[in-house]
């Protein structure tokens, strides 16, 4: 086959996609607060198109999906003997930020709680997010919660959680996390451009992290392909996907179970899983399909409780997943 030849079926097969995809952009106009859409098939980008003015190629706060990201970067640390194992338990590690009189269950709390939302102390999101981001010491204010389910219990989102992960990474490894997942992913097409850190310098594990739209999706396609980059080079352990990819517990306020850092759910019938933040910052993998999508929206805006995050659900369901 001559080369002019098959990048003219490449160019054709590209078009096709794209044009399945029409319902998809005429519901993306209809959103607002929407800002792109990434659509990668079979390892291919078919789909990249900014809407309401946004730009394509700017970082967007992904707000919580950055969990997901926290969540990959403790999967490496693990597997590259930073930290033992999700066993390892939180209060002798940072036993110097517990409280004065520290609560005896602290001592159960392992990492896996941390990651699958299960530690049991009351939230530091939701209403409790401002006082606590207010706070002298987000680490110490976080393990200074109350308990109010017991640990490896009942869900209890927080973002207090994920900061914690952050801070044992850095403590372990005694280097900065933003510098050092860059340093992980580096050569994956997954970058972190900026992130929030706490008055200690620790960046904020589970929020206010700044990602171009392209490298969301990477970072979708980097768990699409088990583990493995575009690029041939292995990033994350595949055990380290399929653990988190478990499911341990359920949000109390919608559908989605919830393992380490990652939601899962069906959509049209295929089993997806996604990243979700304030807004509808969204990253969606699926990997029986080969598909991964990725969505950045106004960071303003709640998602949740507007019926914005499920809307943005019901497109991917009948709009992409239901036609590829």
């Amino acid at each position: 086959m001559g080369y002019g030849l098959l990048i003219l079926l490449l160019s054709w097969t590209v078009s096709a996609n794209a044009a399945d995809l029409t319902a998809m952009d005429e519901t993306a106009k209809g959103f607002s607060n929407i800002k792109t859409v990434q659509v990668a098939h079979q390892g291919q980008l078919i789909w990249s198109k900014a809407y309401n003015g946004a730009n394509i190629n700017e970082a967007a706060n992904i707000k919580s999906a950055s969990k997901s990201v926290m969540s990959a970067i403790v999967g490496m640390a693990i597997d590259k003997g930073v930290i033992e194992s999700v066993n390892v338990p939180v209060a002798e590690v940072l036993k110097d930020q517990l409280p004065a009189n520290p609560d005896p269950q602290l001592k159960d709390i392992q990492l896996q709680h941390l990651l699958s939302m299960q530690a049991g102390l009351e939230r530091t999101s939701g209403r409790n997010y401002g006082r606590w981001v207010v706070s002298d010491n987000w680490v110490k204010a976080a393990l200074g919660r109350p308990f109010v389910a017991d640990v490896g219990g009942v869900m209890q989102y927080s973002t207090g959680n994920t900061h914690l992960l952050s801070a044992i990474v850095m403590k372990q490894s005694g280097q900065h996390t933003y510098k050092l997942a860059n340093q992980w992913f580096k050569g994956s097409g997954v970058r972190i451009e900026s992130w929030e850190t706490d008055p200690q310098g620790i960046p904020m594990g589970g929020n206010q992290m700044g990602m171009t739209p392209s490298s969301l999706l990477a970072f979708g396609e980097l768990y699409r392909r088990g583990g493995v980059a575009a690029n041939g080079q292995r990033y994350i352990a595949e055990d380290w996907i399929k653990e988190s990819w478990q499911p341990r517990t359920q949000s109390r306020f919608h559908q989605g179970l919830y393992g380490y850092g990652w939601f899962m759910q069906e959509f049209a019938g295929v089993q997806g899983y996604y990243g979700w933040g304030y807004g509808g910052q969204m990253i969606y993998v699926f990997p029986q399909l080969e598909l991964t999508v990725a969505i950045t929206s106004q960071e303003h805006l709640p998602s949740g409780r507007t019926g914005y995050r499920d809307a943005l659900h019901d497109m991917v369901s009948e709009h992409i997943v239901s036609v590829l």
